[in-house]
């Protein structure tokens, strides 16, 4: 389980965050970064002081697989 707690401001992690090449110019991206403990946590560009979610690897992979099987295609 990570360390961080879900809601910690995103800028006080000291974390290098990284965005998608698919990002556009008007910011409208998620950034993630690694997590000492394993853990792995998200931000929204445009809200870089704003929360972070903090997710397990396992969480994460789950959200990947299925973002790549288009199980989310819906939404965009």
């Amino acid at each position: 389980m990570p360390s961080v707690q879900n809601g910690v401001r995103a800028s006080s992690l000291g974390v290098r965050w990284i965005k998608s090449s698919h990002s556009n110019a008007e910011g409208n991206c998620v950034e993630v970064a690694a997590l000492e403990g394993g853990g792995v946590a998200m931000r929204n560009s445009r809200d870089p002081d704003g929360p972070a979610l903090v997710y397990t690897p396992a969480e994460l992979a789950a959200f990947v697989a299925g973002a790549k099987g288009g199980e989310f295609d819906h939404l965009a």
